[in-house]
């Protein structure tokens, strides 16, 4: 993804097939999966959250309740403190309190696998929302966006960003090497390796040809990782990055970030080290937080990764009405997203980059946020 112009809300092209894997069973067609027997009207949905902490996850959660609420749906709306054991409680309170279908946001996509089996005992379908539940079969479908391509987006802002690639994306001939360091997502959330593998795989020739050096050596995603995502976590390690890498005049141009929580961080690090806002390396980011995009405008971070979350909120609420009316949910990447155990049933929409140049276009003309949302 780069500065061309771009629509907002493209979606990932491809059949629709069925959760069993028939041709032309797309959204719609009677398949016999889901609750097909008796009056829903009325039915109690359970949405689990991962946390507050992010200002994403109350949008998605609030555009989800309103949309089921819309079409006559009780909703059971749940956030977990970013605490595992709250998140294992509150779903499993759903099922006890008779839920029909669970859209799940997980904080570990492991750790719900009781839940999981005790709704598929209950008869109650899955959806998996953004971080995909792992380890489990009685996963019925995901909805997110394309994590991979996340992170091949997240690449080449940085690249575009440093000189060494164009707005295409193509490499810069004769661009000065550069000095970077990266950050990854929490190794609990399975979207976090798609975003560093896209990514890398991004940087990976550049790396490779001396046009870019991650000076502290850095470059496994164990060693990138940030716990929960959590900004306090990754600005303590930008500040021993600096400490032990930067600290003897070595110039830092631009940090991977995966997630604009993360990158307040390390912007924060850097200016208490010192650096000053039109000196900054360029810092990447994701899901176009208001702090974040307010950071871009401002000149500090320099791109972000808008992924529309009333596109994930409309999809499963469009998904949780099928399955509730005996038809399958309409899927589009039926091959990618293996769980461990089965590979789920996606739908997948794609994501735009967003930068100083088109964040009124992608943001606000959009209807995301406003003016005075960004002031």
């Amino acid at each position: 993804m780069n500065k061309k112009k771009l629509l907002v809300g493209i979606v990932a092209a491809g059949l629709a097939v069925s959760l069993a894997g028939c041709a032309g069973g797309g959204r719609g067609a009677d398949s016999g999966s889901g609750d097909s027997g008796g009056d829903n009207s009325g039915a109690l949905i359970g949405v689990a959250m991962p946390t507050k902490v992010s200002e994403r996850w109350i949008k998605d959660g609030d555009a989800v309740k309103s949309a089921l609420e819309k079409k006559g749906y009780k909703v059971d709306l749940e956030y977990a403190d970013n605490k595992i054991p709250q998140q294992v409680q509150q779903v499993s309170n759903m099922i006890t309190k008779g839920a029909k279908v669970l859209i799940v946001a997980s904080i570990d996509g492991g750790s719900l696998s009781d839940q999981l089996d005790s709704a598929a005992a209950a008869g109650i379908k899955v959806i998996s929302y953004d971080r995909l539940l792992t380890g489990n079969e009685n996963v019925d479908y995901y909805v997110s966006f394309d994590n991979y391509k996340v992170g091949v987006d997240q690449g080449t802002s940085l690249l575009t960003g440093l000189g060494l690639a164009d707005a295409d994306g193509a490499k810069v001939d004769g661009a000065e090497p550069k000095t970077i360091e990266v950050f990854a997502g929490s190794p609990d959330d399975n979207n976090a390796q798609f975003f560093f593998n896209g990514a890398m795989d991004t940087l990976k020739p550049y790396i490779e040809d001396g046009s870019l050096t991650i000076g502290s050596g850095q470059d496994q995603f164990t060693q990138a990782a940030t716990q929960q995502w959590d900004p306090a976590t990754a600005k303590a390690r930008m500040q021993n990055l600096v400490a032990s890498t930067y600290s003897g005049g070595t110039k830092l141009d631009g940090v991977l970030s995966p997630y604009d929580g993360i990158s307040i961080g390390i912007i924060s690090a850097l200016e208490g080290a010192g650096y000053s806002d039109d000196a900054l390396p360029i810092v990447t980011g994701q899901d176009a937080e208001a702090a974040s995009v307010k950071s871009i405008i401002a000149g500090q971070q320099y791109s972000t990764i808008y992924k529309d979350t009333r596109q994930l909120a409309d999809q499963s609420v469009v998904m949780a009405d099928d399955i509730l009316n005996g038809k399958t949910p309409e899927t589009n990447d039926d091959k990618t997203y293996d769980n461990k155990v089965k590979v789920v049933p996606t739908y997948l929409f794609q994501p735009v980059t967003v930068t100083k140049d088109n964040y009124k276009e992608v943001l606000i003309d959009s209807g995301y946020y406003t003016e005075a949302d960004l002031k």
